[in-house]
């Protein structure tokens, strides 16, 4: 059964075409938000917010787009608004933890190598603006159509921001190798684009 069938379903109130659509994008949906957040634990958060809204609002999707633009649209809205309520929120350092007390992380990534500790470092510290066009074009594989759909920008806007996103990461990352530290740059935080 095809996308559209399913979301026609779901507007009549079908769990199950529901289902369908929570099975195909779920995994997906949470690996969008993880690399977001940073926070396994959020991701998933936000990805079953994600998917009340789809449940809850399967009558405001039009099909002009696919869906799964829509969904990736939803969850890229969430986490963004829980970046900004997080900046609001007081920074704890991790020394001031306790011992036992660490980031919320699968344990596959708990022997991330320097380069992709320094590469997940440098994401989180991008500003959201450009890092959401870039994990959708490099990790999840939209084109930069579908992105401008889904962030709704123009395709030329979704251009230049993965551009120069991609361009603050590699300064980013060749500072780290030669500094050897694994300090993004503030310069990734800039709001003027």
């Amino acid at each position: 059964m095809d996308e559209q069938q399913l979301i026609a379903l779901v507007r009549d109130g079908d769990q199950s075409a529901f289902g369908q659509i929570v099975y195909l994008y779920k995994d997906k949906i949470v690996n969008f938000l993880y690399q977001l957040t940073g926070d396994y634990q959020k991701a998933v958060d936000l990805s079953q917010e994600t998917f009340l809204r789809v449940y809850f609002k399967a009558d405001k999707y039009r099909p002009i787009a696919p869906l799964s633009s829509w969904i990736y649209a939803i969850a890229s809205n969430l986490a963004k608004t829980d970046l900004k309520k997080r900046r609001r929120m007081p920074i704890v350092s991790f020394e001031d933890l306790p011992p036992a007390a660490g980031p919320s992380t699968p344990s596959a990534e708990i022997h991330d190598s320097g380069l992709t500790a320094n590469l997940r470092q440098a994401l989180d510290k991008l500003n959201p603006r450009y890092r959401i066009p870039i994990l959708l074009k490099d990790i999840e594989g939209y084109s930069q159509e579908e992105i401008a759909c889904i962030i709704q920008r123009p395709v030329g806007t979704v251009k230049a921001r993965i551009s120069r996103g991609r361009a603050m990461l590699k300064k980013s990352l060749l500072l780290a190798r030669r500094d050897g530290s694994s300090s993004p740059s503030t310069e990734m935080l800039d709001e003027r684009f």
